[in-house]
């Protein structure tokens, strides 16, 4: 049977901090991407202006997910440097959670503009999308819950 340990509330608040850190850099370089992509000269000859603005809603989603992945490390920094709260702990948690929406929802829509300019296949091209977003939500989000779910059905959550 596995034992579950407990973090002291300090080292869950530098473990949930060390997370939020360690997803920033790769949010950030696909933000600095899409930025770059507008500059490109495919990016008016081959997309539509529908697609164009497709694209800056991939942006804005993505930056939204910066803002997301960012705000607990300034709400600990400006509400209590000093402490480790549970309050803290469910915030901050909750913020990385919410991140993953837009996200995964940016990277989908790129997705499907990259494969578009490939295949020049529009219905391919979204389902392909479709299919990356249900991975990114069956790993984010049901895979977790179904473990929680057989811990509550076994009788150990």
């Amino acid at each position: 049977m596995k034992t579950k340990e407990i973090l002291p509330l300090s080292e869950a608040v530098t473990h949930l901090l060390e997370e939020c850190r360690m997803v920033l850099p790769g949010i950030q370089a696909l933000f600095g991407f899409q930025l770059i992509a507008v500059f490109n000269s495919t990016f008016r000859e081959k997309l539509s202006s529908t697609e164009q603005y497709f694209h800056l809603a991939a942006i804005g989603l993505v930056a939204i997910a910066v803002a997301l992945v960012m705000a607990p490390a300034a709400f600990h920094r400006q509400t209590s440097p000093q402490a480790a709260t549970q309050d803290f702990i469910t915030i901050a948690s909750r913020l990385l959670l919410l991140s993953m929406l837009p996200l995964m929802l940016g990277i989908s829509f790129d997705f499907y503009l990259i494969a578009r300019l490939i295949l020049n296949q529009p219905l391919l091209s979204l389902l392909l999308s479709i299919v990356l977003f249900t991975l990114f939500a069956t790993l984010w989000f049901l895979v977790p819950r179904l473990k929680f779910l057989q811990k509550i059905i076994r009788g150990r959550g």
